[in-house]
């Protein structure tokens, strides 16, 4: 396994339904930890390299309804 961390700025601020968001794409195949910055702007997104690219992960990001574009 090769551990990877993206950071990805938000494209909305954080609100109720993004925190949900957030909490059930850490449930995504291959993710291993999902943070949020300090500034609630950015969130990191560890993963698994071996079993992600950097545009699946993206792509599952989108998918989960999370707006985020990264950094």
């Amino acid at each position: 396994m090769t551990k990877v961390q993206l950071t990805y700025k938000l494209l909305r601020p954080v609100d109720e339904t993004m925190m949900k968001r957030i909490s059930d794409a850490h449930g995504q195949y291959g993710f291993q930890r999902i943070t949020l910055s300090p500034s609630l702007s950015e969130i990191f997104v560890e993963y698994d390299a071996t079993r992600l690219s950097p545009d699946k992960v993206e792509a599952a990001l989108r998918q989960a309804g999370i707006p985020a574009q990264q950094a």
